[in-house]
């Protein structure tokens, strides 16, 4: 990869199922095998975790939107790909599996924030993708299901993720049933955040807001929320969080936010951000 004039990146490594875009410091992931649904397949689910794990330590990327061409968001699993499995030992179906968990991993511990933007079908392992990211955004058409059981396998890879979005009652019903659900129920799910048929626009104040805010400060929160997974609170939770906020607040970083507040001026990270709506923030915070 090589940053180009306009601060959009240019990427020497051609994809056969997948494009990657980098414009203003927004990047983009998205799935482009439209002929099959965007079907995963190990070819696909290698070029992205290529493509997360990059956009991950490149210091021009300050969020990723995970997006597909097409109708369709995703169809799951290729059918290829499953027919290939079928006839896999355990050792190499460990190791295909190991790889979809790598993509799913990487994805959820993105060191930035994520939003994922979901044109019709997600099924399967798509979920997964849609509950790793940090914002998802589906448009009316939107539906959803977790339709393993039907061909006598369970969503096992994907349910870590699944499970923490849509609750453990919940994830029960979908992956017992294999019911095909809408954007409607998705929402109330906790599975999206918002349906707008319009998703350039609906993530717009988001990308809007994650240009304000200070990188290291959503970099620490998502780590923070991550360790509260289990939502244990106890003395090692106290210490841990305590710990936390005294080391951000000494950082650079944090020295640089608190004082560029208190100075009336923009922090270094968002020269277009005005003080203003800071300290409405920050008031309204208290």
């Amino acid at each position: 990869m090589t940053e180009t004039t306009n601060n959009k990146q240019s990427f020497h490594h051609q994809f056969e199922y997948v494009e990657c875009k980098l414009d203003q410091g927004v990047a983009e992931l998205i799935l482009n095998r439209v002929e099959k649904h965007n079907a995963f397949d190990e070819v696909m689910i290698n070029e992205m975790i290529t493509v997360i794990e990059a956009f991950a330590k490149n210091d021009h990327c300050n969020m990723l939107i995970v997006r597909a061409n097409g109708k369709n968001f995703s169809a799951g699993a290729d059918l290829n790909w499953m027919r290939k499995q079928a006839k896999m030992d355990f050792e190499q179906n460990l190791l295909d599996a190991n790889e979809l968990a790598k993509l799913m991993h990487v994805l959820d511990k993105f060191p930035k924030p994520t939003i994922a933007l979901v044109n019709g079908a997600a099924f399967g392992g798509a979920l997964g993708l849609i509950c790793c990211c940090d914002i998802a955004i589906a448009n009316e058409r939107a539906s959803f299901c977790l339709s393993e059981v039907k061909l006598g396998l369970i969503p096992a890879v994907i349910s870590p993720y699944v499970v923490r979005a849509m609750g453990n009652r919940q994830a029960r019903r979908y992956m017992l049933t294999a019911e095909r659900f809408s954007a409607a129920v998705a929402l109330t799910h906790q599975v999206i955040h918002e349906i707008n048929d319009d998703l350039d626009a609906a993530a717009k104040p988001f990308i809007e807001a994650f240009n304000a805010n200070s990188p290291q400060g959503m970099a620490w929160a998502k780590t923070l929320v991550s360790h509260l997974e289990d939502g244990v609170i106890d003395d090692a939770t106290l210490a841990h969080t305590s710990e936390q906020i005294a080391r951000i607040r000494v950082s650079d970083e944090g020295q640089e936010g608190l004082n560029a507040f208190f100075e009336k001026r923009t922090p270094s990270w968002n020269a277009q951000s005005t003080i203003s709506s800071t300290k409405t923030d920050a008031q309204g915070a208290q």
